[in-house]
């Protein structure tokens, strides 16, 4: 069970927000995060985004991926109009940032990001987003309107006690390094992109 172990404001340069830090205990040193718009409204469906870390793209801005445009757009989206960001310890879909670099280095001979996993023996997306939702009923969340493009995060919260109110999709245009992936995302995972060009 986890629960809430530290808070505290913090200004960024997308705006005010409240950041929870959530782990079974205060030892963890990864712990899942809510960051919180400043404003944001608990008497009606609230805008919520379930955001996976991703080192190379957020921190690094790895061309190879849109997760860091992903969650610069989001805190964005959330700093305008309200709205919780579920910052979820689940590096490289849950592989973790050193198998995440052996399946790069696949991927410069040819495997697609899918493939790249599942020759490291690895599934192609380990992530689980019942502790998102874990996170959303600690914090008294009944009904959200989802961030996504992944009907796989729309499932948990189908299949949960939260209600979705509705989607609302998160597209960032392709490069020409993110593309592939992109691509793979659409075809392997069902993805719901537009098409790349």
């Amino acid at each position: 069970m986890i629960k809430i172990q530290a808070e505290a404001n913090v200004p960024t340069d997308h705006g005010n927000f409240r950041m929870i830090a959530f782990a079974e205990d205060s030892t963890d040193w990864m712990p899942h995060m809510a960051i919180i718009a400043e404003d944001t409204d608990f008497s009606k469906p609230i805008n919520v985004r379930f955001h996976s870390e991703c080192i190379t793209g957020e921190v690094f801005h790895s061309q190879k991926c849109e997760c860091g445009q992903q969650l610069d757009a989001a805190m964005k989206y959330m700093h305008e109009h309200g709205g919780i960001i579920i910052y979820l310890r689940q590096e490289g879909r849950n592989i973790g940032i050193i198998n995440k670099l052996k399946a790069y280095s696949l991927q410069e001979k040819g495997f697609d990001t899918v493939a790249a996993n599942l020759e490291l023996g690895l599934p192609a997306d380990d992530r689980n987003f019942a502790v998102a939702i874990e996170i959303l009923s600690i914090l008294h969340v009944k009904s959200i309107n989802l961030l996504t493009n992944n009907p796989e995060k729309v499932r948990f919260v189908e299949q949960s006690n939260v209600n979705l109110n509705s989607r609302i999709p998160l597209q960032i245009p392709a490069t020409e390094t993110s593309r592939g992936y992109l691509q793979t995302k659409k075809d392997y995972f069902g993805h719901l992109l537009d098409e790349q060009d």
